[in-house]
């Protein structure tokens, strides 16, 4: 897989981060050559950021990761799609039965709310 990071004057070439599972587009991030070698390495994207002008690895802090699966280039040479699976560690869903009833409740941060999908779900 040949990547024309020549392209763009910083060396930076956009890539489109997509739910391996549903293919949703997650985000789009910038990425140079060591951000490239560091995803395959680590099993996590990692960009460049401009901002903190460094290697930036989504959910170093939150611990929100992307899970790398795959990387394809476009014909060009200048665009990266990234196949990714989102560890989200943020919400935790928990089965309660109150009353003799199933209820499911889910918790992020200090957020709680009632899942009405709760007869999905089995004991």
């Amino acid at each position: 897989m040949e990547i024309n990071y020549a392209k763009y004057p910083d060396g930076l070439v956009p890539a489109i981060v997509q739910d391996a599972k549903t293919s949703k587009v997650l985000m789009l991030g910038f990425m140079n050559e060591a951000a490239v070698n560091q995803t395959k390495e680590l099993g996590k994207v990692t960009f460049f950021s401009r901002s903190k002008n460094r290697l930036w690895t989504k959910g170093e802090e939150s611990e929100n990761y992307l899970l790398f699966k795959e990387m394809k280039v476009d014909c060009d040479q200048d665009t990266i799609l990234i196949k990714a699976v989102p560890l989200d560690r943020s919400v935790i869903q928990v089965q309660i039965l109150v009353g003799g009833e199933k209820r499911m409740w889910q918790f992020s941060g200090s957020i709680r709310k009632y899942h009405p999908a709760a007869e999905n779900f089995r004991r």
